[in-house]
């Protein structure tokens, strides 16, 4: 039981990390949409990796969902 609690830990804890990287990149494409000559391939990069990381918190979310014992 103490493992299942232990991982939940680390999945929130996982959580957290990207929602906090999710949020500077969010801020950072505002920045560069923003600027005079925003970097079209780097804009791009940037918009790519936050929809990686919104599928890896909406992944580890559901882990957590279905972790809970009913």
């Amino acid at each position: 039981m103490a493992e299942v609690f232990g991982s939940s830990s680390i999945i929130r804890n996982r959580i957290a990390a990207l929602t906090e990287e999710h949020r500077g990149l969010d801020g950072a494409v505002s920045a560069l949409i923003e600027s005079h000559k925003p970097d079209e391939l780097h804009l791009k990069r940037m918009k790519k990796r936050k929809l990686l990381l919104k599928d890896e918190i909406l992944r580890l979310q559901k882990m957590l969902v279905t972790d809970v014992p009913a």
